[in-house]
């Protein structure tokens, strides 16, 4: 193997320059005019088999009425499963009260126990300094306090996610491709599809995006948003991957007690792979994960950016185990488990929304009235975040609604809305709010919010405790 790695390493695209492309011809090319067989007609349709898709999915087959998922790949999850995002961050706020529940804590809940490995109960919001430190090698604290972000394996929870979608109903399909809105009037009525089987067309009552990027929002001719944050990582790109044979407690011992080791270990790193970085513990000590190294610079909805950062983590993966083999404590037996099948994406556009999660609300504190869940904060320094429901309801188009990474933040909010659990709790939103308004048989901006709030409760959703107070006065008086 040794000289096949040699071969990549010497690739000029190792060393991070870009490759030359060829100018892209200036012609085009006319599309003859044809009709397109209809495969299914249903209430909701939910764009996107990843975190929030399924949640959206889940949700809304809870509410009855006919629904239908639409996924490229071969399993559910998204960047959770398929994109090797198993570390799932934060689902508890800085006091250790659980925060993103409803199916965000069902599937935890509900993953065999040798499948997920995090804190107990008994730690979250613990700022004990041993028991901190202790989970602060192993993804599950921050800021000298624990958390509630477990490690999961990532085949378990596809097919738990898989099991959730289908005993609710939902009519699932696999390797279908998205490829555009049906707009009619100014509403989205359905989305048109590739497959091995062609082209079709879906008809639905309302349509949930939940494409990561907006792909159905944007193509609708809504207003989309992509500055970035040059400070955090939420706009690098690159595609995460496993390695087994590893001891991830001796790894942990020699960064812990060898402090100076490890620092001359990770410059050796650098030197010689210039993207470098350290890998994290998993829900078992012989598999580590690697969530980067990231790379900038690159556009998500570009199809050779794509095909380059593939290329350029394949070499940085190759060239990471021969770096840990020779050089990192734990590593000697290391071997290649999995590269992850989909692209690790942490951001390209958001959708511009009827509402915001904007920086300024750090610091307030402030829980919108339409609050539809609550995420926890960067830092103890700031209280919990109130998601907007109008975050989820593009401003310009109707009968389509947004959940997962593109939802209506700044660049500074996406850091944390685009996580796995945040994803999760908007999508249960985005499904709730689809079924209520096909069930009504009106727009999904014209939900009232209060409906929303009151079945999001019930299926165990978090809501602020002023939200939750408002809404039961509101019970009463009715």
């Amino acid at each position: 193997m040794s000289n096949d790695i040699n071969q990549i390493m010497n690739l000029k695209i190792f060393g991070g320059e870009r490759r030359a492309r060829r100018a892209r011809p200036a012609r085009t090319y006319r599309e003859a005019a044809r009709e397109i067989p209809v495969l299914a007609e249903t209430d909701v349709l939910v764009v996107g088999g990843g975190p929030a898709g399924t949640a959206a999915a889940i949700a809304a087959g809870r509410l009855g009425g006919e629904v239908m998922l639409v996924e490229r790949y071969n399993h559910l999850g998204g960047l959770s499963t398929g994109g090797l995002v198993i570390w799932i961050d934060r689902m508890s706020d800085w006091s250790g009260r659980p925060v993103i529940r409803g199916l965000a804590e069902e599937l935890m809940d509900r993953l065999p126990q040798d499948a997920i490995q995090g804190p107990p109960k008994g730690d979250w919001g613990s700022k004990d300094a041993a028991t901190a430190a202790y989970w602060a090698e192993r993804t599950a604290a921050f800021h000298g306090t624990v958390t509630w972000s477990p490690t999961i394996d990532p085949e378990a929870l596809k097919t738990l996610s898989m099991q959730m979608v289908l005993d609710h109903k939902v009519r699932l399909l696999l390797h279908a491709w998205v490829a555009a809105p049906i707009v009619e009037d100014g509403k989205v009525r359905g989305a048109v599809i590739e497959s091995k089987e062609g082209r079709h067309a879906i008809h639905a009552k309302v349509v949930v995006d939940t494409t990561g990027d907006a792909d159905l929002i944007a193509r609708a001719g809504a207003r989309c948003q992509s500055d970035i944050d040059q400070s955090d990582i939420h706009h690098c790109i690159n595609t995460g991957w496993l390695f087994a044979g590893v001891d991830m407690e001796q790894w942990i011992r020699f960064r812990t007690e060898r402090p100076q080791d490890f620092a001359a270990f990770m410059q050796g790193g650098r030197e010689k792979l210039k993207a470098f970085e350290r890998p994290f513990v998993s829900w078992r000590n012989d598999v580590c994960v690697f969530m980067g190294p990231r790379l900038s610079g690159y556009s998500a909805i570009d199809v050779e950016d794509q095909t380059e950062v593939e290329i350029r983590s394949r070499q940085l993966m190759i060239g990471s185990l021969e770096y840990f083999r020779a050089h990192a404590p734990g590593f000697a037996n290391a071997y290649i488990m999995l590269g992850a099948p989909q692209l690790g994406v942490r951001h390209s556009r958001r959708m511009a929304g009827v509402r915001m999660v904007t920086r300024e609300q750090w610091d307030s504190g402030k829980a919108w009235d339409d609050e539809i869940g609550v995420s926890t904060s960067l830092s103890p320094k700031f209280p919990n975040i109130s998601v907007p429901y109008g975050a989820l309801v593009p401003v310009e188009v109707d009968g389509i609604l947004g959940a997962g990474r593109h939802v209506a933040c700044d660049a500074s909010s996406h850091s944390f809305l685009r996580e796995i659990p945040q994803c999760w709790l908007t999508g249960q939103a985005a499904g709730v709010a689809a079924a209520l308004a096909a069930n009504a048989a009106i727009r999904p901006r014209d939900v009232e919010v209060r409906l929303i709030q009151r079945e999001l409760l019930r299926q165990g959703a978090y809501l602020s405790p002023s939200i939750e107070a408002a809404l039961d006065g509101r019970m009463v008086a009715e």
